[in-house]
Order: C-alpha cells, then sequence, then structure tokens
C-alpha cells in the first residue's frame, strides 16, 4: 500500500460507513483500489486528488480526512475496540486484553498509545472502552433476546453486578429503568465520548 495514495477517514465504523463513502468517491469521480474502515487507497496520489471536495462531501456525511499522524493512531485505536465490541459473538471479549490487543494491531507500545488518546480526547482508552460496552448493552436490552446475565458474559463483564453497576453509573439508570423508558435514546457509536 502506498502512503500517497491512503485516504485515512474519521468516523468510519462500520460497513455501512464503508459503502456510503465508496458511492460519494465515485460521486466525485475519485477513482480508488479499496476501501476499509478508515482507509481509502486511490488510484492517484493525494496531491492529484480534489481534497477540499472530498472533504467537504465526507464531512457532509459524518465523516472527516485525517491530516496528521496522531490522528490517525486516535482513530485506529477506536476502530480496533469498535469492532471487537461489535463482533461480540465472533470474539470471546472475556478474554480480550485490549492493550496488549492495541500494542499488537498498531504496532506502539500501549505506554505512549494511553496517554496519547487521554491527551487528545479526553478519557481514558479504558472509559471509551466502558462506553462502547454499555452502548451494546443498550441495543441488546433493546432487542429483548437476551437476559443480562446472557449479555453481561458475551461482553466480557466479570459478573452481571459489574454491568449493572457500569450501566447504572455511566446511564444513572438501571438495565429495568433503561428497558421500561421507550424514550431513552442510543447514541451512534462512532459519537460517544
Amino acid at each position: 500500500m502506498n502512503i500517497n495514495n491512503t485516504l485515512y477517514i474519521k468516523n468510519m465504523v462500520c460497513p455501512r460507513c464503508i459503502k456510503v463513502v465508496g458511492e460519494e468517491l465515485e460521486k466525485l469521480g475519485v477513482k480508488f483500489h479499496s476501501i476499509n474502515l478508515g482507509e481509502v487507497v486511490t488510484e492517484k496520489p493525494k496531491e492529484k486528488l480534489p481534497l477540499k471536495k472530498i472533504s467537504k462531501v465526507l464531512e457532509l456525511n459524518g465523516f472527516e480526512l485525517i491530516e496528521d499522524s496522531k490522528s490517525k493512531l486516535i482513530e485506529d485505536i477506536k476502530k480496533i475496540i469498535i469492532s471487537s465490541i461489535q463482533q461480540h459473538d465472533v470474539l470471546d471479549l472475556e478474554n480480550i486484553v485490549f492493550p496488549k490487543l492495541l500494542s499488537e494491531r498498531i504496532g506502539k507500545e500501549y505506554s505512549y498509545l494511553s496517554p496519547l488518546f487521554s491527551k487528545t480526547e479526553g478519557i481514558t482508552i479504558e472509559q471509551f472502552i466502558i462506553l462502547q460496552k454499555i452502548e451494546k448493552t443498550k441495543e441488546l436490552i433493546k432487542y429483548n433476546e437476551l437476559t443480562l446475565s446472557e449479555i453481561s458474559y458475551k461482553l466480557g463483564y466479570s459478573s452481571v453486578q459489574h454491568l449493572s453497576r457500569q450501566f447504572k453509573n455511566t446511564t444513572g439508570l438501571t438495565a429495568s429503568q433503561f428497558k421500561a423508558n421507550t424514550q431513552t435514546l442510543r447514541k451512534s457509536i462512532d459519537s460517544i465520548i
């Protein structure tokens, strides 16, 4: 992959995001080799692309071009955490050690990634993981297919009490109150912080 042909894009968190970015780039006439979460490999180098137009259309769709390497690292951290939690049926969240996973996938020490994330985002990586898990819990509660005990197991909590405490601390509601409140809005996973 040629770095000069790679656009890094913030807030791409799902397959639908990939589809939207691809469609928007096609409308602009930007040819690309591949699109993955957070990046597009284009046929032309960045300096030959209409970056202002690309940036504007991405922003209209809730995305953002990433210009610097630190922002790309932060986006990579978020992408790994979000995809791990969203794929809880495939991955065994109970056995995932996020510091190790992040270091291995990104190729940098966690002792570097953690303060960078905290400084940039205003919360710790651990807090971001909790927020993502709580949002996934909300989704699973609303589906009404699993008990809270089953949800806690699927999301890697040591006990239902642990999940219940984090849920109450994060949302201000118990899981039962959340389930009963039909007005409770969920957040999109790319806007959680």
